[in-house]
C-alpha cells in the first residue's frame, strides 16, 4: 500500500494518531499479563482491512489479544518507525512496511525477525514470486517480511459529475474514453467547458505518482534509482514522462490543486471538488471514508489510461526487539494467508499479493456497494499476475517527496516549469546523499 504511496483515510489526524504518538516512548508495550496473556501490538498506517482479523484471531487463540496502533498518514508512520527500528525499542511486536522503505530495512536484515526461523518458508507458493523475493535476502536465507498487498491500477471517477458535464457514466464507455493519458486529457477539456465549480482531477502528486509507477513498471523497472542504487531521476525516461504529462495537465486548468492525505483533499472529497482520481486498489478504502455515506453510489471505476501497472504494497515483519517473536511471527503468517489476504480485500479491497486469492471467486467476483456495485475483482485482479515490481531505493520516499513539492510549488504559481524541473532535481541530489 505507497506509496508512489498508499497513505490515509481520512485527511484528518485521528485519535489514533495521538494515542500512536503518546506510545512512541520506551517500549511498544507488548507484554504477558499475570494471567499468562500475551500483548501483541501491531503497528500499521492507512487501512489494511485486519479489524475483523484480528477478533477472530485473538477467539482462535485466547491466550493472545492485539493492541492496534494505526497511523493515518505513511509519511507520519514512516520517520517513527524508522526511529524505532534504529534504537532498538518502541516498535510494535508486527509492524507494516510500505515497500517504499522496505530496501532500507533490507540493507540491515538482522533488525528483524527471520521469518524463514519460523516455518514461513512453507509459504512461499501463497505469494506471487516477485512479492516474495522482495523481502528475502539475496542469499535466500533471511526472510524479512510477508507480503500483504499489490497496488493494481484504476480510475475513479464520479458518475454525477460526468452526466453533468454530458460525458458516458457507464464503467465501460467511461474506460474507452481514455486509452491513453493523451486522451485523458482531452476527456477533461470536454469535462471543463461543461463544468465549472468541480475539476477535472484532485491534484499533481497523486497523479505523478500513478503515471510513474505505471510507466516504469511497464519499461526500465525503476523510478528514481537504479537497481545499483543510483540516483536516476533526471535520466531515466518515466520520471520525465510522468512529469511532463502532469505539467500538461496543469497547464490545462484540469486539476483542483489538492495534495494528497492532506486534510482539504479529505474534505475535496466531500465537497465534490473533482471528478476523477487515479486510484490504485488500496485507494477506494480511501475514497469512502473521505466522501462519506452520501456519495454512495455517486462514484465508480473504470480502466486507467495506459494499461496495467501497480502503485503501492506492503508487507508485515516482525522487529527483533519484539518480547514475543514466536506470536508475533504467527500473527503475521495469519494475517498474511491466503484467507485473511482475501478478507482484506472484501474489507478494504487492497489486492492480494497471493495468487490463490487472486483466482478465488471471493475475489474475481467481489463486486464494491459504494462504488455502484463496482466489479473491482474483475477490474483491479485482471492482469494482476502480470504485474512487474518496480525497484525502489533506500531514498526513494524522501526524493519523491521533493518532486511532490515542486509540483505543488509550480501548481501555485510558486515557481516556472524549468525551475520546478531543476528545483527537484538538486532537492533530490541532497536527498540520495
Amino acid at each position: 500500500m505507497r506509496r508512489s504511496h498508499r497513505r490515509l483515510a481520512s485527511g484528518l489526524v485521528s485519535a489514533a494518531l495521538l494515542a500512536f504518538g503518546l506510545s512512541a516512548c520506551g517500549n511498544a508495550g507488548s507484554d504477558a499479563g499475570g494471567d499468562g496473556t500475551v500483548t501483541l501490538t501491531v503497528d500499521t498506517f492507512s487501512t489494511f482491512g485486519y479489524e475483523e482479523l484480528f477478533k477472530q484471531y485473538e477467539t482462535a487463540n485466547p491466550g493472545i489479544k492485539i493492541k492496534h496502533r494505526n497511523v493515518v498518514q505513511l509519511d507520519e508512520y514512516l520517520p517513527r518507525l524508522q526511529q524505532w527500528i534504529a534504537a532498538g525499542s518502541g516498535a510494535g511486536d508486527v509492524v507494516a512496511i510500505e515497500e517504499g522503505i522496505l530496501t532500507r530495512f533490507m540493507a540491515e536484515p538482522g533488525k528483524f525477525v527471520n521469518l524463514l526461523d519460523h516455518g514461513a518458508g512453507e509459504l512461499k507458493g501463497d505469494f506471487l514470486d516477485w512479492k516474495w523475493k522482495q523481502a528475502l535476502s539475496p542469499d535466500g536465507k533471511y526472510l524479512v517480511g510477508l507480503g500483504t498487498d499489490i497496488g493494481g491500477l484504476a480510475m475513479c471517477y464520479r458518475t454525477d459529475l460526468f452526466d453533468k458535464a454530458g460525458l458516458p457514466t457507464d464503467r465501460d464507455e467511461v474506460g474507452k474514453l481514455w486509452p491513453t493519458w493523451d486522451a485523458y486529457i482531452e476527456t477533461g477539456r470536454k469535462y471543463a467547458a461543461e463544468v465549472r465549480d468541480a475539476k477535472f482531477v484532485d491534484g499533481s502528486v497523486n497523479l505523478f505518482n500513478t503515471i510513474l509507477a505505471q510507466t516504469a513498471s511497464q519499461s526500465t523497472g525503476h523510478t528514481f534509482f537504479d537497481p545499483s542504487g543510483k540516483l536516476v531521476a533526471g535520466t531515466n525516461p518515466p520520471v520525465r514522462n510522468a512529469w511532463d504529462t502532469t505539467l500538461k495537465i496543469q497547464q490545462a486548468g484540469l486539476s483542483a490543486g489538492l495534495k494528497s492525505f492532506e486534510p482539504s483533499w479529505g474534505s475535496g472529497f466531500k465537497q465534490a471538488k473533482f471528478a476523477t482520481i487515479a486510484c490504485p486498489s488500496w485507494m477506494l478504502g480511501v475514497i469512502k471514508e473521505n466522501a462519506g455515506a452520501e456519495a454512495a453510489g455517486k462514484w465508480d471505476v473504470a480502466t486507467i489510461p495506459g494499461g496495467s501497472g501497480s502503485r503501492g504494497g506492503s508487507f508485515l515483519a516482525v522487529p527483533k526487539q519484539s518480547k514475543h517473536a514466536e506470536e508475533a511471527a504467527e500473527l503475521v503468517k495469519y494475517l498474511t494467508s491466503v484467507q485473511s489476504q482475501i478478507a482484506a480485500f472484501k474489507a478494504r479491497n487492497n489486492l492480494p499479493s497471493s495468487p490463490q486469492a487472486l483466482d478465488d471467486p471471493a475475489v474475481t467476483s467481489f463486486k464494491n456497494e459504494y462504488f455502484n456495485d463496482a466489479p473491482v475483482g474483475k477490474i483491479y485482479g485482471s492482469g494482476a499476475k502480470a504485474i512487474k515490481p518496480l525497484y525502489l531505493g533506500a531514498a526513494s520516499n524522501p526524493v519523491q517527496q521533493r518532486f511532490e513539492d515542486a509540483l505543488l510549488a509550480l501548481e501555485q504559481d510558486r515557481l516556472k516549469p524549468d525551475a520546478a524541473w531543476q528545483k527537484a532535481l538538486e532537492d533530490a541530489e541532497r536527498e540520495a546523499r
